[in-house]
C-alpha cells in the first residue's frame, strides 16, 4: 500500500473500486480537471470489502470491470491510482511524545502502537503513514490493512496490465477535494461504514469509523445522530466550531443538509466535483458524489 501523500508526478489515471462498481477517470496533462470518466457495474456479491481476506469473491468479474473501465479512459497510460473501499483499510491518528526521524526506526514503533487498536496481525499488514511534527507534538496519520487484502486488489490490476502505484482508501482520496483551512467535517457513507473526518488548517484532527448496517438507506436522523458526538468532541477538544460539513454517499441530501445545518450552524454541502455529460463515457449518468474519491486523488 503506497503512501498517504501523493507527489507532483502522480498518475493521470485513477480507478475506484466500490461494492457494486468500478469507476475510472483520466485527468488532464497538468492535473487541473477530469477529462473523461466511466464505470462498470459489478454483480451482487462480487466484492465483500472488509479487513479479512478474501474481499474479491468473483475475481473474473472484477478484472473484467477494471479492464473495461480503464481501457475506455486510459489510452496508453498504465500507472494508476487505486482507490479502495474504506471498509478494507483502517485509518487512524496516532499521537506520540517522540518518534524516531529515520523511517527504518519509525515503522516498528508505529506498528507496535497499532497492535493495540486493530483486530488483525499488524506484522502481516501493509502500513502507510505520514508523520507531522508541530510545536513539539508528533502525530502520525496511518492507513493499515492486512497485506493479503491489499494484494488481492493489486493483483487484479496487474493481471490486466496496469500498475497500482498509489493505493488509497476512499475517504483519504476524497479529502483532496476539501478546502479545510477552517474547521471542517467530512462525512462519507458507504454500505458498511460511515467515515467521519475533522480537519482544520489542512491538518487532520479526528478520524472515526462507525458501522453502518443500514447502508445507503441510512436516514438523515440516524446519520445526524452518529455525526453529532464527533462534532461535540472536536469543539470541546480544539476549542472551535465546525464551520463547514461535506457529505458524500447519501441520496437524501435534501433532508440531511437542513438537519445538520439546524443542529450545528455549519454550511452543509454535497461532496463531489462538477461534471458534464461530455466527460461521462458510461452512458448511465454517474452522480458527482460517486466521483469524490477519484477527483480528490487526481486533482487534489
Amino acid at each position: 500500500m503506497s503512501g498517504l501523500k501523493q507527489n507532483s508526478k502522480r498518475p493521470r489515471l485513477a480507478c475506484e473500486i466500490t461494492v457494486d462498481r468500478v469507476i475510472a477517470a483520466r485527468a488532464s496533462d497538468k492535473g487541473q480537471r477530469l477529462e473523461v470518466f466511466t464505470s462498470r457495474r459489478l454483480s451482487e456479491g462480487a466484492l465483500a470489502p472488509g479487513l479479512a481476506a478474501p474481499n474479491v469473491m468473483d475475481g473474473k468479474a472484477l478484472r473484467s470491470a477494471i479492464s473495461g473501465a480503464l481501457g475506455a479512459v486510459g489510452g496508453n497510460s498504465k500507472d494508476v491510482i487505486v482507490i479502495l473501499p474504506d471498509a478494507a483499510i483502517r485509518v487512524l491518528l496516532l499521537d506520540f511524545e517522540t518518534l524516531p526521524a529515520k523511517p527504518q526506526e519509525t515503522d516498528p514503533v508505529i506498528r507496535f502502537r497499532l497492535k493495540k487498536s486493530l483486530p488483525f496481525d499488524v506484522d502481516q499488514a501493509s502500513v502507510s503513514y505520514e508523520v507531522r511534527r508541530n510545536n513539539g507534538t508528533v502525530q502520525a496519520v496511518a492507513a493499515v490493512s492486512p497485506r493479503s487484502v491489499i494484494e488481492e486488489y493489486e493483483a487484479a490490476f496487474r493481471d490486466v496490465g496496469y500498475s497500482p502505484g498509489v493505493v488509497l482508501p476512499s475517504t483519504v482520496a476524497a479529502l483532496g477535494m476539501v478546502d479545510a483551512e477552517k474547521p471542517t467535517l467530512l462525512v462519507k457513507v458507504d454500505p458498511g461504514n460511515i467515515m467521519i473526518v475533522a480537519a482544520e488548517k489542512h491538518e487532520l484532527r479526528l478520524v472515526r469509523t462507525l458501522e453502518n448496517p443500514r447502508g445507503a438507506a441510512v436516514s438523515a436522523a440516524e446519520l445526524a445522530e452518529g455525526v453529532l458526538p464527533s462534532i461535540v468532541f472536536f469543539e470541546d477538544t480544539f476549542g472551535g466550531r465546525i464551520e463547514q460539513i461535506y457529505v458524500g454517499g447519501v441520496a437524501s441530501m435534501e433532508t440531511i443538509a437542513p438537519l445538520l445545518h439546524e443542529q450545528t450552524g455549519a454550511q452543509v454541502q454535497e461532496l463531489g466535483p462538477s461534471l458534464s455529460s461530455e466527460q461521462d463515457l458510461s452512458g448511465e449518468n454517474i452522480e458527482p458524489a460517486m466521483m469524490a474519491g477519484i477527483a480528490g486523488a487526481l486533482l487534489g
